[in-house]
């Protein structure tokens, strides 16, 4: 068996990894740390996040390269069973939220972190739940993405 897509497997579940490990473990954990108050905590998740989002930008245009290279949409082989968009959906997804975090929900969250870092006041926001909530749903989408990508193989003809 040899698989159609082994870089966009790779880069998927290396995804997968950078947020569940960023978003879900090391984002509150910092603030448990001693000594780590609110402005200092905030000003490493700025610059954490910040990485990220690169990498997670990089690691989506790699996915994307890597499918196209393939010709994914014209495909005899798709990704599971369903309509022919459902494999672009699954990849599709997250890489639409990760265009609104990158241009909305990041600079934002970012200038309210920088508000308390200076000592001001920041209103109170539900936008931390929203990307909560977007990161969730990336990871969701990402490992049915992995997962379908597993499935496709490409045939081979022995000689």
């Amino acid at each position: 068996m040899i698989l159609r897509n082994p870089i966009a497997l790779i880069c998927t579940f290396t995804w997968v990894g950078f947020v569940c490990a960023i978003s879900f473990l090391e984002a509150w954990l910092k603030f448990r740390a001693p000594g780590v108050t609110l402005p200092i905590g905030l000003g490493i998740g700025r610059l954490v996040f910040g990485a990220l989002n690169k990498v997670e930008l990089v690691l989506a245009a790699v996915i994307a390269i890597d499918l196209l290279r393939t010709r994914l949409a014209k495909s005899a082989l798709p990704l599971g069973k369903g309509p022919a968009m459902a494999p672009w959906l699954w990849i599709g997804l997250p890489a639409a939220l990760l265009l609104v975090q990158t241009f909305w929900l990041l600079p934002t969250l970012d200038a309210r972190a920088e508000a308390v870092i200076q000592n001001g006041p920041a209103p109170p926001s539900q936008l931390h739940f929203v990307y909560v909530a977007f990161e969730v749903v990336k990871v969701v989408a990402l490992v049915v993405f992995g997962t379908r990508l597993f499935g496709r193989v490409a045939t081979t003809t022995a000689i």
